[in-house]
């Protein structure tokens, strides 16, 4: 009897990619300029809060070398390969919440959030 395992590889699947609309492009542009040194916002993924992942949002001055690049109007996201089997698909959106402007993620492969909105389960 044989057992067969079935492997796959981050560098060869077919990746939806992530979407940053017209608001997060512009936010994302001043905070460019803000930080002349950063090539841009890094948008990874860590085991975080009572839901299991959270999302790690920083200005990044040098990307990694795999590092997957999405651009809209010369604003840019880098995302890390071994993030996208957590957020494949995600639009990134800046909205007003109240007196508040924050970062949204449109996220269709979270399938819960804890009450605080602050982690994700999938």
């Amino acid at each position: 009897m044989t057992n067969s395992v079935e492997t796959f590889s981050l560098n060869e699947t077919a990746w939806q990619g992530i979407t940053i609309t017209e608001r997060a492009a512009a936010q994302i542009l001043k905070l460019m300029q803000q930080n002349p040194q950063s090539e841009g916002l890094y948008l990874g993924v860590k085991q975080s809060g009572c839901a299991g992942f959270g999302y790690v949002f920083e200005m990044v001055n040098d990307p990694a070398p795999d590092d997957l690049l999405y651009e809209n109007e010369g604003a840019c996201l880098y995302v890390p390969l071994k993030a996208m089997p957590f957020i494949d698909g995600t639009e990134v959106d800046f909205v007003r919440e109240g007196l508040n402007q924050i970062f949204k993620f449109n996220n269709p492969k979270a399938q819960h959030a804890c009450g605080c909105g602050e982690s994700f389960g999938i």
